[in-house]
């Protein structure tokens, strides 16, 4: 790992230049990000008489749009959206109430990915709980369940998002101890969601406003989960013990490249391009694009296309011998094998 960690340096140095956000670009970037989603979301409102599929139907878009929301809020965090640190946290806090998420304390933790991830010795915060083999097998069989629960499909892209962002994100779980802040931060959310829900119920009543806001809601907690999750999860990615981890090697070959279509592409704000992220997360995302364009050598790095993305859902332990993601059906076969 480590003869490829002055390259992986060097390269952050020359990504350095794509670091400037322009900031009359990122202004139209929230406007048509935004001002769609509302528009969606009162269109919807006004169909639910015509016919409840409708809706649904619409909620589609409108989930997009809540994701590049998160997104632009993900970059407000990095520092990467406006110049001004003050301008990046505002405009994240706000967001942050429309997407759940407390923005300073999310901030904070998604900080602790970055600088973790990959590392077997500070999992934690952050991540996807990832277990080695070994671990998996040193579990009782009722450890061995509780895992294979959290990994199925349902739970880690149905039921789990659902409570991340609804239940889990109202306290600052994982930095409860650390202080006021994190409260401050969750707290303040807590209370101008509450405002911005009551006010809707006020005006519209709680059944349409559920039938409107929870369709959309939980498609887009789904669609993030499952771009943090291919981001990271994927064959060939990048796990080290402290004394072999890099933080640059394990940027650009830990984390995807993850090739979408056009389309998905805008409404996800090129995060697929996650491996130059994490190796210069100060970089807009607007201008990820670029950087591919003018180093074509990062293009098949990590790369993932849509439909090979969906093998990684079995891909759920960690060998240490192989260096690589396995399936528990890899894992049962070999030890029943041995």
């Amino acid at each position: 790992m480590t003869s490829a960690a002055p390259d992986a340096r060097a390269l952050t140095q020359t990504l350095a230049r794509y670091r400037a956000p322009n900031p009359m670009r990122s202004i139209v970037e929230l406007i048509i990000t935004a001002g769609p989603l509302i528009v969606l979301w009162f269109l919807m409102w006004a169909t639910l008489d015509l016919g409840y599929w409708l809706c649904l139907l619409l909620a589609v878009p409108a989930a997009g749009f809540l994701v590049r929301l998160f997104m632009i809020q993900h970059d407000c965090g990095h520092g990467a959206f406006f110049h001004r640190r003050g301008t990046n946290d505002w405009v994240g806090r706000v967001i942050g109430v429309l997407t759940l998420t407390p923005y300073d304390f999310w901030r904070r933790t998604h900080a602790v990915h970055h600088s973790t991830s990959g590392n077997l010795d500070r999992r934690g915060m952050g991540d996807i709980d990832t277990l080695t083999v070994q671990e998996y097998l040193a579990r009782s069989p009722l450890g061995r369940l509780r895992y294979r629960v959290y990994r199925h499909p349902m739970v880690m892209f149905g039921v789990g998002p659902a409570y991340l962002f609804i239940v889990q994100h109202r306290l600052p779980v994982g930095l409860m101890r650390n202080g006021w802040q994190p409260w401050l931060s969750t707290m303040a959310t807590n209370l101008a969601i509450a405002a911005i829900v009551a006010t809707m119920v006020w005006l519209i009543g709680i059944g349409p406003f559920l039938l409107v806001h929870l369709p959309i809601m939980l498609l887009a907690a789904s669609v993030g989960v499952w771009l943090f999750y291919v981001q990271h999860q994927f064959e060939n990615t990048v796990w080290a013990h402290d004394e072999a981890w890099n933080l640059q090697e394990v940027a650009l070959h830990g984390s995807s490249h993850y090739a979408l279509p056009g389309l998905l592409r805008w409404f996800t704000a090129n995060i697929g391009v996650h491996h130059i992220h994490h190796l210069c997360s100060r970089i807009p995302c607007y201008r990820l694009p670029a950087v591919l364009r003018d180093h074509p050598n990062l293009e098949g790095i990590g790369r993932l296309t849509l439909l090979q993305s969906f093998r990684c859902v079995r891909l759920v332990l960690w060998d240490e011998h192989q260096h690589r993601l396995v399936s528990f059906r890899e894992v049962r076969r070999n030890y029943r094998s041995a």
